[in-house]
């Protein structure tokens, strides 16, 4: 398909010997209908503010090259072959002023949406960022596969409270997946199915458990083909061109500061823009004003304003992560150009949210080392906020950020105790040992196994104590520990998460070089990385010499143990109140609505990729409604559909080494997995799934 730039109207169409005012009054009525008729996605009203206030490369020629001087480059999407629906989400195309149907019964839908047609009002464009990946700066990144479309206005009536988050009073769209820019690297700008899906599934699964995201509006996928080598093994394979339709107020990131960085002293890399320093404050300038107006407003002074917006910049981090915590999410690549200027989760990748509760929880497969693991988020969060405060050193001084900073780990951890206090439905008093009450549940789940969201999801099914209660203590702790039982691991599946990732042979040299040559062993391996393999060595030592009897009898006495210091907890919430059974419903009403009941597990993103790459679009849908009301049982939405389907709908042409292993895929898909409910622990064969 040809690049087709903006659709023109009837109006445009030039007729020799006939002039504009003989056409509009010859045509007029014809025209004003055909206007009517329109694509909705013909009538967004654009404004797009970020190419006028940031400075955009002046250059055109096609190929990756450095681009200096500027924040965005002018890009043309690649079409794709037969554009096609996979799913769209009704909320998010509602923040554009746009339905479901209208959109899903556009012909022209598709190709707008995956930047296949270009809309009117749209100008391509893809943003110039840099980073540090893995620790290390890594230069000139940017949109390697994002299109910026431009900033749809936002339309009359919109909910209030979406207008206080996003005070710009626009929504920047983009797409991803779109083709090459300038900053595709080594790579060609096409994202695939698999990605595409996990990306616009946890986008809107996040938003729907209350975590601040950027949104998806829809995945198209199509007849052209890119190769992948999907689990870097030497057997790579086609896989369908896919593209996801992104909104939020803005996708610039802690990147976008760093493009102005002096060469660093490890990698010797420098940032495209370095010396131009009238466009840091540019983009400052932009970024406040936009985003932050009410800081622009109460500080009139430069420097005051810049430290408020850094202070702002680094709440909104903390609360953040905190809340990813508290739903068991972890990114998988928390580098500085996948944070968010305005504290959203940007960016899915190797995402992952935890099964069996591990504080070493690691969902990248690439991440050799640990460096993103669900503990160590925080801490992560908090080293890129100091790279982005020495992006904005001399507009923020490094005194008055290093000052900010030192408040992180206190607004951090108040975040992260008010959540899990309400998980824990602790509500009407504030005590210091609930900290500790907290950090017991956590390590009991993780000695046991438990699944972290259910094992929260279950805690308001466990009674407070009240005076005249029916049954006994004992009786009661018991039914409260048989229901945490339940979401624990088996001897087998603990054996498993322990035993050690590294060869025994490695562990043994690596132990031995730490005492002889430590400079040596800094340069190749980490002491935090071994202590890990020597924690599961230990405790797959202890589970050796334990039968599955013994294992439930341990498990059982140490949630016991748990439950009731929990219970006597739950009694010192019922003390001076006049309404014990207000309190307890109270209670059962904000833990149910505070611990999710479904969340996108991988084994549920990858049904509905292997039904989708079988051309079955409609369990992406269905788990798209599920994830929409996490909190909620939803009649006829328990199972997944996937099981049994004699047939696929929607396909393409495929080539013969796809047909061959989407058989493959469909075979083991109906006879060796069991459908699960999707607020099920995991079946066995997840722990199979790889993501990298």
């Amino acid at each position: 398909m040809a690049y087709l730039g903006p659709r023109l109207g009837p109006s445009r169409i030039f007729v020799p010997g006939v002039s504009v005012f003989r056409l509009f009054s010859s045509v007029g009525m014809d025209d004003m209908g055909l206007a009517m008729s329109r694509s909705p996605l013909e009538r967004l009203d654009f404004d797009n503010v970020a190419l006028k206030e940031l400075p955009l490369d002046p250059s055109e020629e096609p190929g990756v090259r450095q681009v200096k001087g500027a924040c965005f480059s002018r890009v043309k999407p690649q079409p794709l072959t037969k554009p096609r629906f996979v799913a769209v989400s009704r909320e998010a195309l509602a923040l554009l002023g746009l339905s479901e149907e209208e959109v899903t019964n556009d012909p022209l839908g598709p190709e707008y949406l995956s930047g296949s047609r270009v809309m009117r009002g749209s100008e391509p464009a893809a943003h110039c960022y840099c980073g540090h990946q893995f620790g290390q700066f890594a230069g000139q990144l940017g949109d390697g596969a994002a299109c910026y479309l431009g900033e749809v206005k936002v339309p009359p009536g919109q909910d209030r409270e979406l207008l206080r988050e996003n005070p710009s009073g626009r929504w920047e769209i983009q797409v991803k997946g779109a083709g090459l820019t300038p900053y595709s690297r080594q790579a060609d700008g096409r994202k695939v199915l698999r990605s595409s899906i996990r990306e616009f599934l946890c986008s809107e699964a996040m938003f729907f458990l209350g975590v601040p995201t950027t949104r998806a509006g829809s995945v198209v996928t199509s007849d052209s083909r890119v190769i992948r080598d999907v689990y870097y093994s030497g057997q790579p394979r086609h896989e369908r061109c896919s593209v996801v339709l992104r909104i939020a107020p803005t996708f610039l990131r802690f990147g976008s500061f760093e493009i102005f960085k002096q060469a660093d002293e490890f990698t010797g890399r420098q940032g495209p823009s370095y010396g131009r320093d009238e466009i840091r404050s540019q983009m400052m300038d932009y970024v406040i004003e936009t985003f932050y107006p009410e800081i622009q407003q109460n500080y009139p002074d430069r420097v005051e304003r810049n430290v408020a917006f850094f202070r702002e910049v680094m709440s909104r981090t903390a609360q953040l992560v905190a809340q990813w915590q508290c739903v068991g999410f972890c990114h998988g690549v928390l580098n500085t150009d996948n944070m968010s200027i305005l504290g959203l989760t940007l960016d899915y990748g190797p995402y992952g949210f935890m099964d069996r509760f591990d504080p070493d929880f690691i969902c990248n497969a690439s991440d050799n080392s640990g460096r993103y693991s669900y503990q160590a988020q925080p801490a992560i969060c908090r080293w890129n906020l100091v790279k982005l405060a020495e992006a904005l050193a001399p507009e923020l001084p490094p005194d008055r950020a290093e000052a900010v900073m030192d408040e992180y780990l206190d607004l951090y951890n108040g975040f992260y105790i008010e959540n899990m206090r309400k998980k824990l439905g602790l509500l009407k008093k504030e005590e210091p040992e609930d900290e500790i009450l907290i950090t017991e549940l956590l390590q009991a789940m993780h000695n046991t196994g438990a699944d972290f969201t259910n094992t929260f999801r279950s805690l308001s099914q466990i009674s407070c104590p009240t005076e005249g209660e029916g049954e006994g203590e004992e009786e009661l702790a018991k039914k409260a520990t048989a229901l945490l039982l339940e979401q624990c691991a088996s001897l087998e599946e603990l054996k498993a998460a322990n035993k050690p990732t590294m060869d025994p042979r490695e562990l043994a040299m690596l132990l031995s070089m730490a005492q002889s040559n430590p400079a040596l062993f800094q340069m190749i391996s980490d002491r935090m990385t071994i202590a890990r393999q020597l924690d599961k060595l230990s405790r797959l030592k202890d589970l050796m010499d334990t039968s599955q009897e013994e294992l439930k009898t341990k498990q059982a006495e140490e949630w016991t143990s748990w439950i009731t210091r929990y219970r006597k907890r739950l009694a010192r919430e019922l003390e001076g109140q006049s309404d014990v059974q207000a309190v307890q419903e109270e209670r059962v009403r904000v833990m149910d609505s505070t611990n999710p009941r479904v969340i996108l597990r991988n084994y549920i993103a990858q049904n509905a990729i292997e039904a989708a790459e079988n051309g079955d679009f409609s369990e992406v849908q269905r788990v798209l409604k599920v994830l929409e009301k996490p909190f909620s049982s939803q009649p006829g939405l328990e199972l997944p559909a996937w099981v049994g389907r004699g047939g696929a709908t929607e396909q393409g042409e495929r080539d013969e080494g796809e047909e061959q292993q989407q058989e493959a895929a469909s075979t083991s898909t109906d006879t060796a997995r069991s459908p699960v409910p999707y607020d099920s622990k995991p079946p066995a064969w997840a722990h199979e799934i790889c993501v990298t």
